[in-house]
């Protein structure tokens, strides 16, 4: 006996490269069947009828350092995890990496530890793990813990290897001035994804990383050298090379609106410029402040600081993220899109069709908004998700 199909119609259907008018989104045993002209669609499926807005995948986000009140760097855990994924879901991010921020070699292996359990476990939307740091360049630390911060060492190199060989996904951040090429090549041989952050490398540097297998950007503009007429640095090289990908934090904060659209404009294909939320303990609740490594992080005005005025994270969702490259017209609603589900599930190299609607993907979708500020509705498997609230804190 086959599963029962659904048809979902009514909204425009992006299906992470295209947008689709007067067609039906059909969703069959967890995953999508096809993608029909209404008036092709077979009459004894059942119709769920949307009123407009827009059908998009539902959200990769590949830096989320907590949520739902907790930070995996606190306890890295198969229930951490899982209550990081119940919180961003219900923002629309239906994949995404759990991140640890720079801690000790014991809370690394730990956090690998988890995340194995956890894929082990199928917990829904947990895809990888995204360790920032600590291999990282001290005059570009940002909030991350100086005592934590080193050099990579053999064993680094071992631990992290054999962590890519066991995760579905490991993405790793690092400097290029603090780890050497063959390093580099070491992890990507593996299967890392090498990102390139938290740096002060020239853009020679950063060119000979991308030489050994870097190809991606962590948090472009933010933590990093930056562009100046005779040295382009890292910033230049995420936009020169046509090899490295950048993630990016639009949420005013972190990158002024026409640096972001200047950044667009100027990267070098075939990489591309996607969304990040980076968010923190506080994504999906409604906290006031919470703890990083013994310090306090405030939540003011959209803004996420440590009590010096450093930034710690963004106060963001991904749906926030699009609707601000729109108002800022900094991107149309196609390629805003794109840059929250297909650019960065490629990145990560999700192979299963996330980030799409594709034939054979996930039913992981939203049921979005572009305008206003409504949450998104979100299936996953085909299955409704409650809608979004702030979860209360003490």
């Amino acid at each position: 006996m086959t599963s029962p199909r659904t048809a979902f119609q009514g909204a425009d259907i992006f299906d992470g490269q295209t947008r689709h008018k007067d067609h039906a989104l059909v969703i069959e045993a967890g995953r999508v069947a096809a993608m029909v002209a209404v008036g092709q669609l077979d009459p004894a499926i059942p119709v769920h009828r949307l009123s407009g807005g827009m059908i998009c995948p539902g959200f990769v986000d590949v830096q989320v350092n907590g949520g739902g009140g907790v930070m995996l760097n606190d306890a890295p855990t198969l229930q951490t995890l899982t209550r990081i994924a119940e919180a961003h879901v219900r923002l629309g991010a239906t994949a995404i990496l759990p991140t640890l921020i720079t801690d000790s070699p014991a809370k690394t292996a730990a956090a690998i530890e988890a995340v194995a359990r956890a894929i082990a476990a199928g917990v829904p939307g947990v895809r990888g793990l995204h360790l920032e740091g600590p291999h990282i360049a001290m005059a570009r630390k940002g909030a991350h813990d100086p005592a934590f911060v080193r050099p990579m060492t053999p064993e680094d190199v071992t631990t992290l290897c054999d962590a890519a060989r066991r995760l579905p996904v490991l993405m790793v951040t690092l400097a290029p001035e603090v780890v050497g090429p063959e390093q580099i090549g070491a992890l990507t041989a593996a299967g890392a994804v090498v990102s390139l952050g938290h740096s002060d490398a020239s853009f020679d540097k950063a060119r000979a990383a991308v030489g050994a297998g870097a190809r991606c950007v962590t948090h472009l503009f933010n933590a990093m050298s930056q562009l100046g007429s005779r040295s382009p640095g890292l910033v230049g090289a995420a936009l020169a090379e046509g090899g490295l990908s950048a993630g990016l934090i639009a949420d005013g904060h972190h990158v002024h609106p026409e640096t972001l659209r200047l950044a667009l404009r100027g990267k070098e294909p075939p990489g591309q410029i996607f969304l990040v939320s980076d968010a923190m303990a506080v994504a999906g609740t409604d906290a006031e402040r919470f703890d990083l490594g013994g310090r306090t992080v405030l939540r003011r005005d959209g803004r996420l600081t440590l009590e010096d005025g450093t930034l710690a994270g963004a106060d963001l969702s991904l749906l926030s993220a699009i609707r601000n490259l729109l108002r800022w017209q900094a991107a149309g609603e196609e390629t805003a899109l794109a840059m929250a589900t297909a650019i960065p599930a490629k990145v990560a190299g999700l192979s299963d069709g996330s980030g799409t609607l594709r034939p054979g993907a996930p039913a992981d979708f939203l049921h979005v908004t572009l305008a206003g500020d409504a949450p998104a509705k979100v299936w996953r498997g085909g299955v409704p998700i409650g809608p979004s609230r702030p979860l209360q804190t003490t």
